[in-house]
């Protein structure tokens, strides 16, 4: 699985920042036990959507 954190304010608490873990065919982004899990190929949608400002 690879994992990256997503942090603000140029600080890091891990615990406390979302992350995007990539496992497989799923891409889980979120924090805790908040968070929403994707296909990779809905992830491709949803980074084009952010790309093209659409989002």
């Amino acid at each position: 699985m690879k994992r990256i954190v997503l942090c603000t304010d140029d600080t890091c608490v891990p615990p406390k920042c979302p992350t995007v873990d990539v496992d497989g065919n799923n891409v889980i982004i979120g924090e805790k036990e908040n968070v929403c899990t994707l296909t990779k190929e809905q992830f491709e949608i949803l980074k084009e959507k952010i790309k093209n400002d659409e989002i």
